[in-house]
């Protein structure tokens, strides 16, 4: 269902993004171990997690301008309350008798 709504390029880089996490952890050596991988493709992995998440964040920026906005239910009070306040003197109800 997630799926559904996000775009080809999302999908792209959420799977690429696993798929690299995955690799890392299948060569990661025991600790003490010597580490298979090159320090150049370490750094190069590193930075590819960047480019990943950057870009992820422009189409997130893109598709939600104000990502810091946090979900509610229809069913939720709401946290703010508008009172109305009448100037004092003016506009008051006829008073009953």
């Amino acid at each position: 269902m997630i799926d559904e709504v996000l775009s080809k390029e999302q999908r792209v880089l959420r799977v690429l993004r696993k798929v690299l996490a995955n690799i890392v952890k299948d060569v990661t050596p025991a600790p003490g171990m010597p580490h298979p991988l090159k320090d150049s493709t370490i750094r190069d992995i590193r930075d590819l997690f960047g480019l990943i998440a950057e870009r992820e964040a422009e189409l997130a920026a893109h598709a939600m301008p104000d990502r810091n906005e946090k979900p509610f239910y229809v069913d939720q009070p709401p946290k703010n309350n508008v009172l109305k306040f009448h100037p004092a003197g003016k506009d008051k109800p006829p008073e009953a008798e």
